[in-house]
């Protein structure tokens, strides 16, 4: 079966590599013939996350590739597309799509509708803010990363809704929990543009801090978004043959959001990370993440400053439960968010798509 991949990013973006490439090798070994024909080089996010923007002959670059791919579509079986097909535009080619019966799956991990349909801008609204909805209706199936995001293709009229949340390969993630360090390290990871959430909860840091040694460490932010502070914080550089052994550093790995509809639709990858490295988690209780931890049972969903501060000093207190709550945390995992368990569906979904 021959897929075109029109996926967002290089294999630096994060919902690229997550969402599609790293299932490439399993649908390969099972009969997929996938070309991969990024929007963005990774050349763009390199240039981003170093504070320098976002260039616009990048944009203009991906809309060239983008076309020049399309040309080809009858040429596959199956169109794979992330989110939509051009960026800042309406649904025409997805709905040129559907009526010419060239069949495509849609797949989402984040709440991109709410990019269109809550802008500032009321034209932007007014041309765009049905996009998405147009573009999941006419797919042959949603793919979605979280229950928020599958309501959303749902309620926009989709034929086929999938949940099949965002996911880590558990070959890259060791089967034995680390011993704890001296200092009672809390941990996050992200990326510079979700750098926001983690300097949230500056004032629980520092109170924990004034009292106990505590290290912060933070993984991905960049340089640009490091602080002066009055509680010891680590900013490290983050690259894919390093995060694993950056989260393994963690005593406790936390997820902080804001509770508004964007974040409603994120996937809480950063979760299912530090579980499966055996670590317990503290996360805001909003999309997602309400799914995915169990209160005091693979960890702790704090909503305020004195919440936060409970869960983490619970866990800094109290070193056997940090060694339960991140079993049960690696138990979640394998059970639900991995790719030996979502890989199989994934390629049913595309290998049912066509409708043969």
């Amino acid at each position: 079966m021959k897929v075109l991949l029109l996926s967002r990013y290089g294999q630096l973006g994060a919902s690229s590599r997550l969402r599609s490439y790293q299932y490439l090798p399993y649908l390969e070994s099972h009969g997929f013939r996938i070309r991969v024909a990024p929007f963005f080089k990774d050349a763009y996010l390199e240039q981003f996350y170093a504070g320098r923007g976002k260039p616009l002959r990048h944009a203009l670059d991906g809309y060239g590739r983008r076309i020049a791919s399309l040309l080809e579509l009858r040429a596959y079986d199956l169109v794979w597309i992330e989110a939509e097909a051009f960026p800042w535009l309406p649904a025409w080619v997805e709905t040129a799509m559907g009526r010419a019966g060239i069949p495509y799956v849609v797949d989402y991990d984040d709440a991109i509708f709410h990019r269109y349909d809550q802008h500032a801008n009321p034209g932007i609204r007014k041309i765009l803010g049905d996009k998405i909805d147009r573009v999941m209706r006419h797919s042959k199936a949603v793919i979605a990363g979280s229950e928020y995001l599958a309501e959303r293709a749902t309620k926009g009229g989709a034929a086929r809704v999938e949940l099949i949340p965002t996911s880590i390969d558990l070959n890259r993630y060791p089967q034995n929990p680390t011993k704890p360090d001296a200092v009672f390290t809390i941990g996050w990871i992200g990326s510079p543009t979700t750098a926001q959430y983690v300097r949230s909860l500056n004032e629980v840091f520092s109170a924990i801090a004034r009292d106990f040694p505590v290290r912060v460490k933070v993984v991905g932010a960049g340089t640009s978004h490091s602080q002066s502070t009055d509680f010891n914080i680590e900013y490290c550089d983050w690259s894919e043959q390093t995060e694993v052994d950056d989260i393994r550093s963690f005593d406790v790995g936390i997820m902080p959001l804001s509770d508004t509809p964007w974040e409603k639709g994120k996937c809480g990858y950063k979760l299912i990370q530090y579980m499966g490295c055996y670590k317990p988690v503290v996360a805001s209780p909003v999309g997602a993440n309400l799914r995915i931890v169990k209160h005091g049972v693979n960890g702790f969903l704090a909503s305020t400053e004195s919440e936060w501060k409970t869960a983490l000093l619970e866990l800094l207190h109290t070193p056997e439960l940090r060694i339960r709550l991140g079993q049960a945390g690696r138990a979640t995992v394998e059970r639900e968010y991995c790719t030996g368990v979502n890989g199989p569906k994934l390629a049913n979904i595309l290998s049912e798509a066509p409708g043969r």
